[in-house]
């Protein structure tokens, strides 16, 4: 079976594509203890790395809008996952490169988040140009593949460490940047289309910028993407000190069991997207999420703090590809220009969700419980953008909303 001619290869990059994503993300938190204790970093270091992380993504973002469509999808694609594998590789060398070993994590940090603020921009519309039906049913199960990716890590990473020990995490950073070299291969091979007709002008960004909806949907991106990391970064850290259990339990049953059931909700809405009133979901989700940050913060026994942890996973599933599918069925002519900014609202929120987490609970004497009750904040604001979302399709600005009905 030819690759290069074959839209399921295309599929299959897209889906490698978010579990080097999900890397990105999800591997220097478990290990957050474990650099804090070997480089004698403090908490507000170790926040640091996140916000760093999410915000050279959220840059890239920013910038992509002008230069993707110049250099095209195919070189895009192989350029952030070389350099996601680049920055995992670095993780290992440029600490021993520094005589501050923090600047050698920074550095390899910034390789990565770069590769990763241009598979956050391009993954999305590549699948979205792909020919056939069902574009909500394929960006949500798209996205599950960065929930399954997130699930991976973890319980490699964990059984990993079992078996040889926090102390070799420099191996397995090896292992994991194999995947995303060897997807860059797997892009320069698939066939990529177009998301604009041929001919079809895509919207200007100043076009863009005056339109209420288009910030609407930024905030709904913003607060989906805080409402995640928030608790998805910062779980291990909680379920270890927090709750008082050890480091593999807290693994597993924190960001493991929260990716895992973000996973299930995006799978349950690819399978049921066309029974189901999206928005609909997407508030109940919203008042689910307040639910599940509460029982974290405030449950005085473990088990109900992470169940807390995991159902928060399961009710922030949708907002993300939700959020796209909005915005592609509103705004039809949004072209790469839509999504980077999407993708930087998004990662705004990945930034400043677990850093909101992170230095409020410096502030109150490292109490991660502090720091969920305020993140708290993100899907209330949520809800909110909900609320004007459905006033602005009612208004001037409603166009064809079939899809979400």
């Amino acid at each position: 079976m030819s690759v290069r001619g074959n839209t399921r290869f295309t599929f299959y990059a897209c889906y490698l594509g978010y579990v080097s994503q999900a890397i990105v993300n999800n591997f220097v938190p478990l290990l957050f203890l474990t650099l804090q204790d070997t480089f004698s970093l403090s908490l507000s270091q170790i926040t640091l790395l996140t916000t760093v992380n999410f915000g050279i993504q959220l840059l890239v973002d920013l910038l992509s809008a002008g230069f993707v469509d110049r250099i095209g999808y195919r070189a895009s694609a192989v350029l952030a996952h070389v350099l996601i594998g680049l920055g995992l590789v670095g993780l290992t060398i440029l600490p021993g490169c520094f005589a501050n070993p923090y600047t050698g994590l920074l550095a390899a940090i910034c390789l990565y988040a770069i590769g990763g603020g241009l598979t956050e921009v391009l993954i999305s519309p590549i699948v979205e140009a792909c020919p056939g039906e069902g574009k909500a049913a394929a960006m949500s199960l798209l996205h599950s593949f960065y929930c399954w990716g997130h699930v991976f890590v973890v319980l490699l990473s964990t059984a990993f460490f079992v078996l040889f020990g926090t102390q070799c995490w420099t191996w397995l950073a090896l292992v994991w940047a194999i995947l995303p070299l060897g997807n860059a291969v797997l892009f320069t091979q698939v066939p990529i289309y177009s998301l604009m007709e041929k001919g079809e002008p895509g919207m200007r960004i100043p076009e863009l910028l005056r339109s209420r909806i288009f910030w609407v949907l930024m905030l709904l991106m913003l607060c989906a993407g805080a409402s995640e990391q928030g608790m998805s970064q910062w779980a291990s850290s909680f379920a270890e000190s927090g709750l008082h259990v050890s480091k593999t339990v807290g693994d597993l049953a924190g960001p493991c069991s929260f990716a895992a059931m973000m996973g299930l909700s995006r799978l349950l809405y690819a399978k049921f997207a066309h029974r189901l009133a999206l928005f609909r979901a997407m508030a109940l989700s919203t008042g689910l999420c307040v639910v599940c940050y509460l029982t974290a913060a405030l449950s005085s026994q473990a088990v109900l703090g992470l169940l807390g942890c995991a159902l928060c996973g399961f009710s922030v599933g949708i907002l993300w590809p939700g959020t796209f599918s909005m915005a592609a069925a509103v705004l039809r002519r949004g072209g790469t220009a839509l999504y980077a900014f999407l993708a930087l609202a998004g990662d705004l929120g990945c930034s400043s969700g677990p850093t909101t987490v992170g230095f409020a609970a410096s502030v109150m004497g490292g109490q991660l419980r502090s720091g969920l009750l305020c993140a708290i904040l993100f899907p209330a604001l949520l809800f909110v953008g909900l609320g004007l979302y459905h006033r602005c399709r009612k208004g001037s600005c409603r166009p064809d909303h079939s899809v979400l009905q």
